[in-house]
């Protein structure tokens, strides 16, 4: 494929994915769901990790109605414990020994506070720890790729976000918006420190970020049918458009990282327009916070400590 630096980027300039394995969780709804299906039509082989199996098989369905010939399937997984987490990556490698790419997208937005099965606030266990533990188990077939990409999905939200390592419980202060920030800074903290080690470690992986901006999505799918679920959906839907775009135009950013062969470890991917909510895919800047190398092999530990699970690397 030609450069594409100096021009927009859009789903037209995925590249033939055919013999490339792709996971991506979250993929029965949102961009989740709209990368799937644009990776399957480029012939990859695409693995939907999700929490509800019919939820994800309906999915599936509609991807190969637009896609017959589409080598698509789905992996049971919930985020929400780290015992079904393990079980997903087990399951997963027994079949799929070499992953090309692996989109940590799953996510939870603006829940009221709860803890995870394994003790954990849910928006830092689910959207951070989970995936932090699921890519841990199976980065070895991410490291079995030529070039296996991990791609983790932030938000501009982390910009509101502040990990407080005396209180990673969140028992004092709780808000919402407060517990969703706190896991996108995570996220981003996470994914540059990953490039960091993959790069030190000299091998050929690469660890990316990106946000789909003002997405108009099924947002907050782990929260059930919740009154601040419902209200924050109804708000979304009535935003003009210059700060909110389609699924499709939110899942673009998303899927530039994780398959334009120009990008590269270490990048952010957002969109360009007003407030960074809508526009053509390109490279965006994230915090200081989220760049802060000393707080993210903190979290790195503490991550490792709080799922028991060591990366090989």
């Amino acid at each position: 494929m030609v450069g594409t630096s100096g021009r927009r980027w859009s789903a037209d300039d995925i590249p033939d994915l055919a013999r490339r394995t792709i996971v991506i969780t979250g993929a029965n709804s949102g961009i989740g769901f709209e990368a799937a299906k644009a990776f399957a039509a480029r012939g990859a082989t695409v693995v939907m990790a999700c929490r509800n199996p019919a939820k994800a098989q309906a999915a599936l369905e509609r991807i190969r109605e637009a896609t017959p010939a589409a080598d698509v399937s789905t992996l049971e997984m919930d985020l929400n414990s780290l015992a079904s987490v393990r079980k997903a990556a087990d399951a997963l490698l027994a079949e799929r020994p070499v992953v090309d790419l692996l989109i940590n997208n799953a996510g939870v937005i603006m829940l009221p506070y709860g803890q995870t099965e394994d003790g954990f606030e849910q928006h830092f266990g689910i959207n951070h720890l989970g995936h932090f533990a699921f890519t841990g188990l199976v980065l070895g077939a991410v490291l079995a790729a030529d070039a296996g990409r991990v791609v983790t999905v932030g938000s501009n939200g982390h910009r509101m976000g502040k990990i407080d390592f005396d209180d990673i419980a969140f028992s004092r202060g709780y808000k919402p918006l407060r517990g969703y920030g706190r896991s996108k800074l995570a996220n981003l903290l996470f994914s540059y420190e990953l490039q960091r080690r993959l790069a030190k470690a000299g091998v050929s992986a690469r660890s990316l970020a990106a946000h789909p901006g003002g997405a108009n999505t099924d947002a907050g799918g782990f929260g059930g049918d919740s009154p601040m679920r419902r209200k924050l959906k109804q708000a979304v839907d009535h935003v003009p458009n210059p700060i909110v775009h389609s699924a499709h135009k939110g899942a673009l950013p998303i899927m530039r990282a994780a398959v334009d062969p120009e990008s590269e470890g270490g990048q952010y991917y957002g969109p360009s327009g007003l407030l960074k909510m809508t526009g053509r895919p390109v490279l965006v800047s994230s915090n200081a916070a989220s760049r802060d190398e000393a707080a993210a092999v903190r979290l790195w530990e503490l991550s490792e400590q709080l799922t028991a699970v060591a990366y090989p690397i």
